[in-house]
């Protein structure tokens, strides 16, 4: 290397300096996405990034600056057309100019910006939550829900401080009809990097106590319209859209409808027109009550007229009617009677004969009995005193009885047994000497 053609590092900062301003001395339309974004003394810093769209990962870096000179004029501009800031996360059409400071290093400066490029970016990307959230089937599922007929228990998700809470909540409890609501906050962010998975963590704390709601109230009051994009991703869509309650959204403006809004059951512009549209519907839902009260009372009272008129017709007919239908009746009764009567007498005398008829032929049945069961007891009465004990002591035996039992055979006896002797007028006791043994 030839040491006479060093050069120090501001010389050779100096000759790309140099190099850059020479070449590259053209602006230049340049498509980006910003990922940090700053201002500081009026001035405006940005990192500027591209990303492969298959894999969404950086395949370009840059740093960028509009002066305060100039940024004012492009904000403006941007705001006026889109009716947002740029903010982190968008992308946009931006004139750069190549500047190499010999201090500060390489950066692109900014001089204008085209805001229907983003517009139209921003409207592709909702294009394509749209079209996705309908695939799924899910894109009038929230819309396809009922608001109950009484709706007064509200869920809100808003900032604690936000003014548009609390213009909610007064709006509710100062309705001029008198009307209760019972709202309950649930804290979210609602601008800034945060409000996608601050909304989302918000609807999952409303949805473990669901059945103490009618309804959901997201609700952003105030704040810059460049902040709606947090309103714009498919993972809080698909969680709105998916929701079991109807959710009312009050986050934007009348030019500024983000894909919440789209998905929602009801959007309205702002948190006191959503209070308004709670009182009013409660309102239209008291009067038809109302009304229903007051036609079910005059219908009531025509058919109490109709039926008052009705009795009032029969009163007039029943005396005659009732004269007919005694006569009448009291006729048939007076057949009936005689025919009772016939019928009673003719049944009375055919179970008269009946019976003289079973007596003539009882009497000799009995009799012919009785005289058989007479013979019967004779010939009984004459074997029993055939077998009479008394009649054989009379004969001259004797019976003998050892304990009240009569002794048959010798050798149920033994010696010092006590026997008793029957005879015919009376008996003796004696004792045995010895005892008998049956011989062969």
């Amino acid at each position: 290397m030839d040491k006479e053609q060093k050069l120090s590092l501001l010389e050779l900062n100096l000759l790309v300096r140099e190099l850059i301003e020479t070449e590259m001395s053209q602006e230049y339309w340049v498509e980006a996405e910003i990922s940090e974004m700053r201002e500081v003394a009026g001035n405006c810093y940005l990192e500027l990034i591209e990303k492969d769209e298959r894999t969404n990962t950086p395949i370009a870096k840059a740093s960028a600056k509009c002066w305060r000179s100039r940024w004012p004029l492009v904000s403006a501009h941007f705001h006026g057309v889109t009716g947002k800031n740029m903010v982190k996360g968008m992308k946009v059409l931006l004139k750069v100019s190549a500047q190499f400071h010999e201090n500060y290093g390489f950066s692109w400066i900014i001089s204008d910006v085209d805001p229907t490029f983003t517009m139209g970016d921003m409207a592709l990307k909702r294009k394509r939550i749209v079209a996705r959230l309908k695939e799924e089937g899910v894109f009038d599922a929230n819309r396809e829900l009922s608001l109950p007929m009484f709706t007064q228990r509200i869920a809100v998700i808003s900032s604690a401080g936000a003014a548009g809470y609390g213009d909610f909540c007064n709006h509710l409890a100062d309705n001029e009809y008198g009307y209760v609501f019972r709202t309950q906050l649930f804290p979210a962010i609602m601008q800034g990097e945060g409000v996608e998975q601050s909304v989302i963590d918000a609807l999952d704390k409303v949805f473990q106590k669901m059945e103490e709601f009618d309804c959901v109230v997201i609700a952003r009051g105030g704040g810059a319209t460049s902040d709606l994009s947090g309103f714009d991703t498919l993972s809080l869509a698909r969680n709105v859209a998916n929701f079991p309650l109807p959710v009312i959204t009050a986050i934007g403006h009348d030019r500024d409808e983000s894909v919440l809004d789209m998905i929602a059951n009801v959007r309205v512009k702002t948190p006191t027109a959503a209070a308004a549209f709670l009182i009013d519907r409660l309102h239209q839902v008291d009067e038809a009550v109302c009304s229903m009260r007051e036609r079910v009372a005059r219908m009531a009272a025509a058919v109490l007229q109709r039926e008052q008129m009705r009795v009032n017709h029969l009163a007039t007919r029943i005396p005659a009617l009732f004269a007919v239908v005694k006569t009448s009746q009291g006729a048939r009764l007076d057949s009936l009677l005689s025919r009772a009567r016939v019928a009673t007498q003719s049944r009375i005398e055919r179970a008269w004969v009946g019976l003289e008829r079973i007596k003539a032929r009882i009497s000799p049945a009995i009799s012919q009995k009785m005289a058989k069961e007479h013979h019967r007891l004779e010939i009984i009465t004459h074997r029993m005193a055939a077998v009479d004990p008394q009649r054989i002591l009379d004969m001259g035996y004797s019976i003998t009885m050892h304990e009240g039992k009569s002794v048959r055979k010798a050798s149920e006896l033994a010696k010092g047994d006590v026997i008793v002797t029957r005879l015919k007028d009376g008996q003796v006791e004696s004792v045995t000497t010895q005892s008998y043994a049956m011989t062969s």
